[in-house]
């Protein structure tokens, strides 16, 4: 499981780097991989820059889905996965639809929905609103329905009413999702 460690180290990085990139971990004085038996997605900004990146378990490991940690770079909160890819349509469309995670956001991709940016599995934060508004005032939230999906939904509608001009949002009902 260090295969990413001894490529990048061998590739010239240094273990401090790739530390201060949330590449490497470390415990008990030893450096390790820190997305180590997961797929990885790579997590752009705006203009299409890798800041960080998210990762999915291929086993049972815990969690299922992990992040890069906060770096100078990655903000968690100040970034949606696929908004490089997204931020045309969604302009054009005038809706930037909000889903849970990485592989939703390429699925609706592949199907011709490419308005469709994720959270990556948090509540929309008010960061991530105001990058939204500069392109859309419509939002639809199509979160998973599941208990952590309805509540990530409310709270994600409570953030956009708190950080938006009510009457500039429009906020449509998506699969039985409603801002009322």
């Amino acid at each position: 499981g260090e295969g990413l460690k001894k490529r990048l180290t061998e590739q010239g990085y240094a273990e401090k780097e790739l530390m201060a990139l949330g590449l490497l971990g470390e415990k008990e004085g030893r450096t390790y991989d820190y997305f180590r038996h997961r797929l990885m997605f790579p997590i752009r900004d705006m203009k299409g820059r890798v800041v960080g990146f998210g990762a999915r378990a291929l086993d049972d490991s815990f969690p299922k889905y992990l992040n890069s940690p906060q770096t100078e770079i990655f903000d968690k909160s100040g970034v949606l996965y696929g908004i490089d890819r997204a931020k045309d349509a969604i302009r054009e469309r005038r809706l930037a639809i909000i889903v849970e995670g990485y592989t939703d956001v390429i699925t609706a991709h592949q199907h011709g929905f490419a308005n469709v940016v994720a959270s990556m599995g948090t509540a929309l934060t008010e960061k991530q609103i105001r990058i939204l508004r500069g392109l859309t005032r419509s939002l639809a939230f199509a979160l998973d329905p599941d208990v952590a999906g309805d509540a990530a939904t409310l709270r994600g509608i409570e953030v956009a009413r708190r950080s938006l001009d009510r009457k500039g949002l429009e906020m449509p009902t998506v699969h039985g999702t409603t801002s009322e």
